[in-house]
């Protein structure tokens, strides 16, 4: 099980998959902003200023007690990549620097508490979705490496299912069916509400 792992492996996968997005980061432009996505009903925009909310809102979190609102969308600026390369390695830093022995609040779960470990695995898993959506909308290809694969297929497979995963702004919707033959990487993404074969345009023919 993903909890199972320490709080140095966690901290290892998890700068590999900062490492994994960032070239998908940089091949964004200002005009790609207004682009679906597969977070249905966000363009790239609203997805990308929620990524960023959510790596400050977990950086804060990890070092003092937050309330919801410090995982709120932030602005980009005008040099993207910098802003989510900056917000990425913000929350990588604020992970490596917690006290491991301090439950972390998290506000957007019910204001429960968990251990370090399973705070960066939340992030990580949000991290390899978030960076296959926003390279499957800018059409830049993008793989992971198995270990970090396996890590993000225990995880999806952990994340509860419920009504909430329908509410506006959800990252994750509800679990879809395969209808071919499944891979890690595939079920990964079906677990968590998105077609391992999504692109803009056939999204648009399917709306």
């Amino acid at each position: 099980m993903p909890n199972t792992m320490s709080v140095a492996s966690w901290l290892n996968l998890h700068r590999r998959a900062i490492e994994a997005v960032r070239p998908v980061h940089e091949q964004i432009q200002q005009a790609d902003l207004d682009r679906i996505t597969p977070c249905t009903g966000w363009d790239l925009h609203q997805l990308l200023r929620h990524m960023v909310g959510q790596d400050h809102g977990f950086a804060a979190a990890a070092g003092a007690e937050v309330d919801v609102q410090a995982f709120g969308p932030r602005e980009l600026g005008e040099d993207i990549a910098s802003t989510l390369s900056s917000s990425l390695t913000g929350a990588h830093q604020a992970f490596a620097q917690a006290d491991p022995e301090r439950p972390i609040l998290m506000p957007e779960f019910g204001a429960q508490r968990f251990g370090l470990a399973a705070v960066i695995g939340f992030h990580f898993i949000d991290t390899v979705v978030h960076g296959w959506d926003v390279a499957a909308t800018v059409g830049v290809p993008l793989r992971y490496q198995p270990e970090l694969v396996a890590a993000a297929l225990a995880q999806a497979r952990a994340v509860p299912d419920g009504p909430f995963r329908d509410e506006p702004g959800a990252a994750f919707g509800r679990p879809l069916t395969e209808t071919g033959e499944s891979t890690p990487w595939r079920e990964t993404l079906l677990r968590l509400g998105r077609d391992p074969d999504w692109t803009p345009a056939r999204s648009r023919l399917k709306s």
